[in-house]
């Protein structure tokens, strides 16, 4: 009897596991996703509701596997996301196979806290991560120079750039926009702005606040970065002490030599490139590759590399998707030029047989920068004034999936990690 009484304790035992382990919702990425954009917003609500979530890495291309929830059941069909019901043995099927393939499982453990960094006077549509972060009805706050300076950054846990111009040149549009009315605004309102905190120049208060920003990220921030945001940080804080900007911008002439003075050091990504000086010409250095992505056109692609799960998750992360391969798209920075990006930095995407970089990552201090480059992935030349993207109707887009990798990725579990 004794002895039947401990086999039928072991049992017990090894029944408690199983009676316990209850269904849950897979949020599959592949192609039988219905809206693979809104798929990233449920998971974010998800996590603020603090439910347990799983990003699987190459599993069906990325999917989501959380505790079973009515309300994220709930929220699924109400945003037309497709979702699965798993039983507790097709759990382990899907654990299996992770296990046995180039696969993982990474622990998403709470909501970022998102910042975009955009003026007062912007526009929700002409700002790609702003639209995908409306779109998945993911929140965000609206940072600017005044916030970063006053120290408002440390409250975020990942940062945005877009199409900033950190070098105080307004875009090198004067060339070509120098007399339009949305031109003359952009620039009254950065020189007010400049005067109101204490600066002479737009310039400088522009490198005050990217040294803000590099600050936030050696602390620990991620920031993202896309179109002139990428380029120009990187070549306002090289130019720190040299003035780049002709007297169209700022009142007083540049540094002839200033392409001689320039501090890589200083930078994150970018190394070894020449500043573009000529105010006439819409380009700011050697890193962009703008001219020769308009040569080859609209129907280039940019491939993903393919990264292992196990040993490389944050990079994998950052290019889950369900195609390796997402339309080229331009901007005022289309790509980076391959031989300007510092060896310690990490490539995620390129036009293969050509010098463009596309896509590439990086680790600062304790803190991570990302940078995408070109504008609008679902717009080929994004000019100004043209109509809005609307993601209605590009609900499968894999170069705005990219977007919200990023925003999903300060939510893994740190020690999952591995560069």
């Amino acid at each position: 009897m004794r002895s039947m009484g401990r086999l039928l304790a072991i049992c017990i035992l090894l029944l408690i596991p199983i009676l316990i382990f209850a269904n849950k919702i897979l949020i599959p990425m592949d192609l039988t996703q219905i809206d693979h954009l809104k798929a990233y917003g449920v998971a974010y609500r998800a996590l603020v509701i603090e439910a347990n979530i799983e990003w699987l890495l190459n599993f069906r291309n990325g999917s989501f596997l959380m505790d079973y929830d009515k309300r994220i059941e709930k929220d699924c069909a109400i945003n037309g996301v497709l979702w699965e019901i798993v039983t507790p043995d097709k759990t382990l099927d899907i654990y299996h196979t992770i296990a046995e393939n180039n696969m993982e499982t990474i622990f998403l453990e709470k909501a970022p806290k998102i910042a975009v960094y955009i003026p007062e006077n912007f526009e929700p549509w002409d700002d790609a991560v702003t639209l995908a972060l409306e779109y998945a009805k993911i929140p965000y706050d609206q940072v600017w120079d005044e916030d970063v300076l006053k120290g408002n950054l440390m409250k975020y846990d990942w940062l945005h750039l877009h199409h900033e111009d950190f070098t105080g040149q307004y875009g090198k549009f004067y060339g070509s926009q120098r007399n339009t009315d949305w031109y003359k605004e952009e620039v009254r309102i950065n020189e007010e702005m400049a005067k109101r905190l204490g600066f002479n120049k737009v310039s400088k208060m522009k490198l005050a606040v990217a040294l803000v920003i590099k600050d936030y990220i050696e602390k620990g921030g991620f920031m993202f970065s896309m179109c002139s945001a990428c380029d120009t940080y990187d070549v306002g804080l090289a130019s720190h002490n040299t003035d780049i900007c002709h007297n169209v911008y700022d009142g007083d002439s540049y540094d002839a030599s200033a392409n001689s003075k320039l501090d890589f050091s200083q930078c994150l990504a970018f190394e070894n490139f020449q500043v573009i000086l000529n105010p006439f010409e819409y380009e700011h250095s050697t890193i962009d590759v703008t001219r020769e992505a308009q040569v080859r056109g609209p129907k280039t692609y940019i491939s993903l590399f393919d990264f292992s799960a196990k040993f490389d998750p944050v990079p994998c992360m950052l290019v889950q998707n369900h195609t390796a391969l997402v339309k080229e798209y331009l901007g005022q920075c289309s790509g980076f030029r391959r031989n300007t990006i510092k060896s310690s930095v990490l490539i995620l995407a390129e036009v293969s047989g050509t010098e463009e970089i596309k896509y590439l990552h990086g680790n600062f201090g304790k803190g991570t920068f990302t940078y995408l480059a070109g504008h609008d992935p679902e717009d080929y030349t994004h000019f100004v004034g043209d109509p809005p993207t609307e993601l209605k109707y590009h609900k499968n887009s894999p170069g705005y999936r990219l977007i919200l990798n990023n925003v999903l990725f300060p939510a893994a579990r740190k020690k999952e990690q591995k560069t």
